[in-house]
């Protein structure tokens, strides 16, 4: 089985050490390119939609969680305060407070909504020891989140429109989701509001994914505490579920906050407020890459798209020459030396890269290179501005297909 944790390490993605801390795992060049690629595509999806970035603090007041409604009911998932100043501030377990303070700090007219904010920011969670485990569950969280803050009317088009980019996402990612959930309230004291607005919140996400298309199971028990939710779940190769994508809609923080808009009447209403996540939290999204890809990931998101690989030491000049054409096209490249070993020694080394260009003194000489895909296909020798040009067109449509036989 693909155990992300033994890929991970072995391909040196990311690892862990004791004096840092558990649940606290950090990330090695060839990982923090995968997960800078991955924020970057999440990013420009979200400008994409018509979503503005910003960035907001790690750290909170503690009353900044009392009027959210997570001090009372998360607060066994939240690290203790720290006593700063005389205040007690907190390290946070969500962005959305943060969120609607942004959008409380001036009046809103109606003419605005939907206004979509996004962020890929730091939260924490104080998991117990026994539950860690490499990137799937840590202590410290990279969260792709958003939030929509929109008109009743606006609800369902929105978490549509929220489907539809976490769709795309994994067709270009190569993930397979294994269904989608509707997570409704349960018994207990865990859950915020009415039965009323439980009972709207859940038909405004019913009428999303009908209007998506999408087969769904209503499940209860597993809504967040303050509104229903759509969990897109995957699994990995021992078949363990988890969700990687979620939509959900609250009526809650928008009250505890006191947001306004003012409607087309002159009157002033109150706004609902969607959570959105394409890919949930970044360390949880890469660990279930890995497991998906086994370490082969999608040429656009590969830590290195392209291995050069010299025959001799007569070729490296070469090799470096093209190294740098693939640097200005945006290229992760590298060249394979030919003192690390034998070519074919070097080739299997290098087994998971989507694309290998070996360079023999004839290739050298035409300014052509031999391509070996990771597939096994080997394409004829061509003119290497063409391969670059070729490859570049691959990663740049963010495809998982390795080559274009029509190009």
């Amino acid at each position: 089985m693909n155990d992300h944790r033994k890929i991970g390490r072995e391909l040196s993605l990311f690892d862990t050490d004791p004096l840092i801390g558990a649940g606290l795992p950090y990330w090695l060049p060839d990982g923090a390119a995968v997960r800078h690629t991955l924020e970057e595509y999440i990013r420009e999806a979200e400008r994409r939609a018509g979503y503005r970035h910003v960035y907001s603090p790690v750290l909170g007041k503690r009353e900044l969680y009392e009027v959210s409604g997570h001090w009372s009911h998360y607060s066994d998932d939240m690290f203790p305060p720290m006593d700063v100043g005389g205040e007690q501030l907190v390290l946070r377990p969500s962005l959305c407070p943060h969120h609607a303070l942004m959008y409380r700090r001036r009046a809103h007219s109606y003419r605005e909504l939907p206004l979509r904010i996004a962020e890929i920011g730091g939260m924490h969670r104080s998991e117990l020891s026994g539950v860690l485990g490499g990137l799937t569950r840590v202590r410290a969280i990279q969260l792709n989140d958003a939030h929509i803050f929109c008109t009743l009317d606006q609800v369902a088009e929105e978490a549509r429109a929220a489907l539809a980019m976490i769709g795309r996402a994994y067709e270009a990612l190569g993930v397979v989701p294994v269904r989608h959930r509707l997570s409704l309230a349960g018994s207990g004291g865990k859950y915020v509001g009415s039965p009323e607005m439980w009972s709207r919140a859940a038909a405004l996400l019913t009428e999303a994914l009908d209007a998506a298309g999408l087969d769904y199971e209503a499940v209860e028990g597993e809504a967040a505490f303050y509104g229903p939710k759509i969990d897109v779940q995957v699994a990995d190769a021992a078949g363990r579920e988890s969700t990687l994508s979620t939509v959900q809609v609250d009526f809650h923080q928008p009250e505890q906050f006191g947001l306004e808009y003012v409607g087309a009447d002159g009157a002033k209403h109150r706004p609902v407020m969607v959570h959105r996540s394409i890919v949930g939290s970044v360390e949880r999204a890469v660990a279930h890459l890995i497991e998906q890809h086994g370490g082969a990931f999608p040429a656009w998101l590969a830590p290195v798209q392209l291995v050069l690989q010299p025959l001799t030491e007569a070729e490296v000049p070469y090799a470096q020459a093209l190294l740098d054409q693939c640097l200005d096209q945006g290229l992760r490249a590298e060249v394979a030396h030919p003192a690390d070993g034998t070519l074919g020694a070097r080739i299997r080394a290098a087994r998971l890269a989507p694309y290998q260009a070996v360079i023999g003194p004839r290739e050298s000489a035409a300014g052509a290179v031999a391509l070996r895909l990771r597939d096994g296909r080997r394409p004829e020798p061509m003119p290497a501005a063409e391969v670059l040009a070729r490859i570049a067109s691959v990663v740049g449509a963010r495809s998982t297909e390795l080559w274009d036989e029509q190009a």
